[in-house]
């Protein structure tokens, strides 16, 4: 305060105020008085006076306004997690957009085609195609099939779809360590169905009327294809009825399954059979008794068709125009219908044989064998190949000596041509002595279920 004071008294005597001191003619006294006035109010002004030691000392708050900063919302479970948890969830909010695209296979598309189609390197198709037998099915995708891509916004793949029928979906996608597959299937539901049909026309034309799947009918023919020949012993008022699975999906009706239960009428003939699951998952067909419906041999190598000339040790040959023994049965079919083999057999010849064409020879065992001939083209057995009963083995056609497009069929017991429609084959096994009891508990109620519906039928008509 000392210091404050001398400026003034410095200031007092600057040249400005004493000029101005002398125009206003005042007494230096009055003057002087004045300025001891104004530093005594100055000096009161910005003097305070000192506190005690023991009081703190008061300041001066100066409050400046600072943008407000919204907080992080934080909910009220998240108080107990650790923050690496947190964190994770907040960062996972933030999902990267995926582009997704269908490719319809065309024809001639190959698997690595597609691949290349979307961008994707072969390296990605290649350690997709290692993950198992999960994506074989991809080596199989046909025409008019959809493929369901999808990748990040750099092109890089992030999944495939593949929906392989109606059950079975097929998913790819990546993972932080690779590629996973994984097989989807939707859960079926199964119930059952019956029918009662009179054969007015066909089997097959009378079945589709009574709204029976093709499946279905073929299962019925091969079922009873060892005692009943369809392409030559159907008769007007012939008769079949059937108790078989039914298959849906969300409540919509995909396909037929088994035939559980099935009864065919032919020529007066009643003929039954049912179908039993032994105990170690074996499905197989047997008459009421056990007896298997299987034999050894198909009746015909051909479904369905007709027979143009049987077995006949006195025929006159329709191109030499001379007697010569027919000793097999002929099969009219259209060029390309498929040749079943009808035993379990080895193919000891395939080749030319004279008047035969081409020809496919089966041995089965040391007591049989079969002769198949006229073909168009041969299946993918090779001599010394085995073969399953019901396998393809050649096509109908019309090489050698033949006047239309038909298979010649030969049965030999023992070396000698006997009539495949009229020979009696040996049966498979029956059920087994201690499958008995199961077999009775397991079919009784469908055999009995075919009986009502049968009987249901009856009065209708």
């Amino acid at each position: 305060m000392i210091h404050r004071t001398s400026q003034i008294h410095r200031d007092y005597k600057d040249p400005l105020i004493s000029t101005r001191m002398a125009k206003s003619k005042l007494s230096p006294v009055l003057i002087i008085s004045t300025f001891a006035l104004l530093v005594a109010i100055i000096s009161f002004k910005f003097y305070t006076p000192a506190e005690p030691a023991s009081k703190p000392s008061e300041h001066r708050l100066i409050t400046i306004k600072i943008p407000e900063i919204p907080e992080p919302t934080i909910s009220k479970q998240n108080l107990d997690k650790p923050i690496a948890t947190v964190a994770t969830k907040i960062q996972s909010s933030t999902v990267a957009t995926l582009n997704t695209s269908t490719h319809t296979v065309k024809p001639g598309e190959s698997l690595s085609k597609i691949f290349q189609l979307q961008n994707f390197s072969p390296s990605t198709l290649y350690k997709i195609m290692q993950l198992g037998k999960a994506v074989n099915v991809l080596k199989n995708i046909k025409p008019g099939q959809q493929l369901n891509f999808s990748n990040n916004d750099a092109g890089e793949f992030s999944s495939l779809k593949y929906q392989i029928d109606r059950i079975k979906t097929l998913n790819v996608s990546t993972t932080t360590t690779g590629f996973k597959a994984s097989l989807i299937e939707k859960p079926v539901e199964t119930a059952t169905d019956t029918a009662s049909v009179k054969i007015n026309n066909s089997l097959y034309y009378d079945g589709k009327q009574a709204g029976i799947s093709d499946k279905t009918i073929m299962e019925l023919a091969n079922i009873f294809g060892w005692d009943i020949d369809f392409a030559l012993n159907i008769r007007q008022g012939d008769s079949f009825t059937l108790l078989y699975e039914t298959k849906f999906i969300d409540g919509e009706r995909i396909e037929n399954g088994h035939i559980l239960a099935a009864e065919f009428i032919n020529r007066g003939t009643k003929y039954q059979t049912v179908r039993f699951v032994n105990n170690k998952g074996n499905a197989e067909y047997f008459s009421p008794d056990g007896k298997s419906m299987r034999k050894t041999f198909l009746r015909t190598p051909i479904d369905f068709a007709r027979v143009s000339s049987h077995f006949n040790l006195r025929r006159k040959h329709p191109v030499l125009n001379r007697i010569r023994a027919h000793k097999g049965v002929d099969y009219a079919a259209v060029s390309g219908t498929a040749i079943k083999a009808t035993g379990d057999g080895k193919v000891v010849f395939r080749g030319r044989k004279g008047g035969y064409g081409r020809v496919v020879i089966l041995k089965h065992g040391q007591k049989y064998s079969t002769l198949y001939a006229h073909m168009s083209k041969y299946g993918r057995y090779r001599n010394g190949s085995t073969v399953k009963q019901g396998q393809t083995i050649g096509y109908v056609g019309k090489s050698g000596l033949a006047t239309g497009p038909h298979l010649h069929y030969e049965f030999r017991v023992n070396g000698v041509h006997r009539n495949p429609l009229t020979v009696r084959f040996p049966a498979a096994r029956p059920v087994a002595r201690n499958q008995l009891a199961n077999f009775k508990q397991q079919t009784s109620p469908l055999l009995s279920q075919l009986e009502r519906t049968k009987q249901t039928q009856l009065a209708l008509n």
